[in-house]
């Protein structure tokens, strides 16, 4: 009984490591939009700069499943959740190189002038990160109904990307003087769009820790 005490108690610690990192990576997320929108350099080396200390909790909560499995022996149930912990931690952690990814990009722009006004790109990160925010909630929750309606929600971002998409290669076959600078905000959309897919990705594993079954949620990617 004290065992299994210890092992629950271990596993709420790792849980809240798990919300501290997803926090970090919506933050580094939403960041990223602001220095694109203001062309904010600063930001941006700032925004890379911290992505060390969203690694160093993915290997301080990977240390900590391996000791759980180690010292607790995890009965098969528990064994599920640990590899669901291991495999969500490794999508936050991608998100958030995604936001490092359009920071760089931001570096690359400089100070470039505005191609247009930002407006769907926003929108997809504030889509990204609030699906981000709910998927973690149901993986507190064990509530495998929500992580799928959220991951359906993919379909969101896919559409504003493609909105993306289309509205810059207007931009491009009208001016061939824009194409590396809309070149550059595809980018960022596709980076965005790739944060998503994570997203699903953390909610396909809620649906493994409640059910004992991977199932892929929503429409196959092209």
């Amino acid at each position: 009984m004290e065992m299994r005490t210890t092992f629950h108690k271990r596993l709420r610690e790792i849980q809240d490591d798990i919300l501290a990192m997803g926090s970090m990576v919506s933050k580094a997320l939403l960041r990223s939009i602001d220095a694109l929108k203001n062309r904010d350099l600063e930001l941006a080396r700032q925004i890379i700069a911290d992505d060390q200390k969203v690694n160093g909790k993915r290997f301080e909560i990977e240390e900590k499943c391996i000791e759980l499995i180690a010292t607790q022996q995890p009965l098969a149930s528990d064994l599920r959740i640990i590899i669901a912990i291991l495999n969500i931690t490794t999508e936050i952690e991608r998100i958030g190189d995604y936001a490092v990814g359009i920071a760089r990009i931001v570096i690359m722009i400089g100070d470039e002038p505005p191609l247009k006004p930002l407006i769907d790109i926003p929108r997809m990160a504030e889509q990204t990160v609030d699906m981000l925010r709910r998927s973690l909630d149901a993986f507190i929750n064990r509530d495998a109904d929500a992580a799928r309606k959220i991951a359906i929600e993919d379909d969101l971002v896919d559409h504003l990307y493609d909105q993306v998409f289309r509205e810059l290669l207007i931009f491009m076959a009208e001016d061939p003087k824009t194409i590396t600078r809309a070149t550059r905000l595809m980018w960022a959309a596709h980076n965005l769009e790739r944060a998503a897919d994570r997203v699903t990705n953390i909610c396909e594993r809620v649906v493994f820790i409640v059910t004992g079954k991977m199932e892929e949620i929503g429409a196959s990617k092209y």
